[in-house]
């Protein structure tokens, strides 16, 4: 919520600079009227909106500095200045002193500038897990960066085009994944990036990365209870000072901050659930099992059909470019609801799976990984011919299973999980208009996604799966969903288990105390045995999934606006007009819950259109 926005290099008057970068901070405090502080100087100017614990800022001699979030230093002495002189300054004097290197001591989930006027220089930074992000673009000459792009554009020198690509990928993806946005020639900072403008060039570099000690071997009795201090350190941190709740879905992560956040603040938690009257997809009950345990202050809420036709052009609104993930929906509804209750912050759960191995498709990866451990001539000159040789096999049903294990498990990684990608599935020239097509390049999603995967230096599989997972399941998706969500429920959002500590602390597991074999989240749950309740340690991961495919074939009004939102998306010649009347039509049919999904995408892409 909130963040912070500005440029360097256009010339103007400080006055009229302070006026322009207080209209650009605008669509920074739209839902909660975060207060804005803002400096300016002749050829640039800054602004934060947020509240006095999260805005720090600085100026002296044509150096200006400017903080978002709650930014710590590792080292004892320049904490002690932070503290005494506030942490831009201490920013400040560091960056005279030591250049880029200062990021290198930065802890927290921050976004940053340095503005120097009299050398024309900037540096723009973000956090290790991209909490808080911050886009820029050069434009004639000017640094233009902004935590929202609704900010951005409202710059005279920055021009708004989409990029053809990005909605590809979009589609593909289901968000935009960095460092790409909607918008041409706009960029935005990975996780734990930083950025040097310097005579009209811009140049990135990462100041901190995933490094695994996978050979790191200590007693399990110590690192258990190093990891509960931990949770209990990155708990007390998270709340900052304020009213905190927790969500609660009844899942490991949620469960845990719930039992967490009651044990540091010395009062029973304020926990917030999300339920569906929907056949499989209601989890409430795991919730209430949470809630009792640890003796929480618990509230529910259904949401309804018609809850999703209202929010959805708010939520379309909220997002500076399409976003696909229906479960920002029901985190909006929570989120609002601890909002009416009087609490001014949320602590999530998510990065827990990241970081400690609880996805599903890990699981699964580690089991067709098991394939390419046997003997490439074992492979292929008896095993493949003896199971696809098999007459009649395709009709049989455990040939068929064999066929498809072998299929999938002879897929390279990272192109293995995306066997089940809705746009593959369909067919680009089958979802796509050839005009549309012409403009974009197909293989960037693969490209995208081998370019990430690769990066990573691990020697094992799950920790090649998470360091990946950093990027395109947390940064692009799941901590801007319950950010914005959060945002336009006038709510602040931390997330404990992805502290700097916490973080490292996982770097130095052993990658078989995250995945054993194909027990998923092995040290997590073991370390909280005891703690959590029976039932959450067994339950079969879930979250806050949206029933929209299966309430799309009955509710009129969610139809209506689905089918009205299609429509109009036709008109933009992006989407073929007979793909989009097969979806509506037979394939809803077909399958709601799976063909519900790409009409959502779809039709969230044509709602941010309509709230540009």
């Amino acid at each position: 919520m909130s963040g912070l926005c500005g440029w360097i290099g256009h010339g103007a008057t400080a006055t009229e600079n302070l006026q322009l970068v207080q209209r650009m901070s605008v669509p920074l405090t739209r839902f909660d009227g975060s207060k804005v502080q803002a400096l300016a100087g002749g050829n640039s100017a800054l602004a934060v909106a947020a509240n006095a614990h999260s805005a720090h800022f600085y100026q002296k001699e044509g150096l200006l500095v400017a903080i978002w979030g709650q930014v710590g230093f590792n080292e004892p002495r320049l904490n002690q200045l932070s503290q005494a002189e506030g942490p831009a300054k201490t920013l400040a004097d560091n960056w005279r002193e030591r250049g880029e290197k200062v990021f290198e001591s930065l802890t927290g989930a921050f976004s940053l500038c340095i503005l120097n006027e009299d050398k024309n220089e900037a540096v723009l930074a973000i956090d290790r897990m991209g909490i808080h992000p911050l886009s820029f673009q050069i434009s004639g000459g000017d640094l233009v960066f902004g935590s929202s792009a609704d900010a951005m554009i409202l710059h005279p020198r920055v021009k708004v085009e989409v990029a053809p690509q990005s909605l590809y990928n979009y589609v593909y993806f289901h968000m935009v994944p960095g460092p790409s946005t909607i918008y041409k020639g706009q960029e935005r900072l990975l996780p734990g990036e930083y950025l040097i403008y310097r005579k009209d060039r811009v140049e990135t570099h990462k100041y901190w990365e995933m490094r695994f000690l996978e050979d790191d071997k200590r007693p399990f009795q110590e690192i258990k209870r190093d990891f509960l201090g931990l949770l209990r350190s990155s708990v007390r941190e998270a709340i900052a000072g304020e009213e905190a709740g927790a969500f609660l879905s009844g899942g490991t992560d949620s469960s845990t901050i719930a039992g967490i956040l009651g044990e540091v603040s010395g009062q029973p938690a304020r926990t917030y659930s999300i339920g569906f009257d929907a056949s499989g997809y209601d989890e409430m009950e795991y919730a209430r099992i949470a809630a009792r345990h640890f003796g929480t202050q618990h509230h529910e809420y259904y949401v309804t059909p018609i809850d999703i036709v209202t929010a959805i052009p708010e939520i379309a609104a909220i997002f500076d470019q399409p976003f696909g993930n229906a479960s920002a929906i029901p985190t909006f509804y929570c989120a609002r609801m601890a909002k009416e209750d009087g609490l001014s912050r949320m602590l999530g759960g998510d990065g827990g799976d990241e970081l400690f191995g609880g996805n599903v498709r890990y699981a699964k990866q580690h089991l067709f990984a098991l394939y390419e451990q046997i003997p490439s001539a074992l492979r292929k000159g008896m095993i493949e011919p003896l199971v696809f040789g098999i007459p009649g096999g395709a009709a049989l049903p455990l040939v068929k299973k064999a066929r498809s294990y072998i299929e999938q498990a002879s897929i390279a990684m990272p192109a293995r999980t995306e066997t089940y990608n809705l746009l593959d599935r369909y067919g680009h020239g089958e979802v796509f208009t050839p005009e549309f097509l012409a403009a974009v390049n197909a293989d960037d999603p693969a490209f995208l996604l081998n370019q990430i995967y690769h990066q990573s230096d691990a020697k094992s599989l799950i920790n090649r799966m998470l360091a990946f997972d950093r990027k395109f399941t947390l940064a692009d998706n799941d901590l801007p969903k319950v950010a914005k969500a959060c945002e336009l429920a006038g709510m602040n959002v931390a997330f404990p288990l992805i502290s700097d500590e916490i973080t490292a602390f996982s770097l130095r597991l052993e990658p078989h105390l995250k995945l054993k074999g194909t027990k998923l989240r092995y040290f997590f749950k073991e370390a909280l045995r005891g703690f959590l309740p029976p039932e959450i340690i067994t339950k079969q991961k879930h979250g806050f999934g949206l029933p929209f495919g299966v309430w799309l074939q009955h509710h009129k009004p969610l139809q209506t606006l689905a089918s009205d939102s299609l429509s109009d998306l036709k008109a933009r010649n992006i989407i073929r007009a007979d793909f989009i009347d097969k979806l509506l039509g037979r394939h809803l049919g077909e399958h709601a819950g799976y063909h519900g999904t790409m009409v959502w995408v779809l039709m969230m892409l044509e709602q941010w259109y309509r709230q540009r």
